[in-house]
């Protein structure tokens, strides 16, 4: 079983920054992606971006490339991601997800095993 907390939403002004956690625990050993996936009101879960746990595999939404960023620390058993120009858009609440095994398709939520409480992030005018 493997454990996922999330942490850092919180009221943010567009235009600003936030930076989100995701600290994994139990057996952390079997995780292969972690991703990072958003549900506003009254939509469905969205992709956000994903990250290998081993290697250099990173991927990103087109709602947020350039201005989002997704990074690891293993020895943490931990991933981020680095939100900045936020916009009134993104407002939802964030999931971190992990899958077990490698897969081609990381912007299905289906594919992860494991998922996190949520946070809400809400960004203002």
């Amino acid at each position: 079983q493997v454990q996922l907390v999330e942490s850092g939403g919180g009221l943010v002004q567009a235009g600003g920054s936030l930076r989100l956690s995701c600290t994994a625990s139990g057996r952390t050993f079997s995780i292969s992606n972690m991703g990072w996936f958003r549900q506003a009101l009254g939509k469905e879960r969205e992709f956000v971006s994903a990250i290998s746990w081993i290697g250099d595999g990173a991927y990103y939404a087109e709602s947020v490339v350039d201005r989002f960023v997704v990074s690891r620390d293993n020895a943490k058993s931990s991933v981020y991601l680095q939100m900045n120009s936020l916009k009134l858009e993104d407002t939802a609440v964030y999931y971190c997800a992990a899958t077990i095994k490698s897969t081609p398709f990381y912007a299905t939520p289906t594919n992860y095993a494991y998922w996190g409480q949520g946070t809400l992030v809400t960004v203002s005018s």
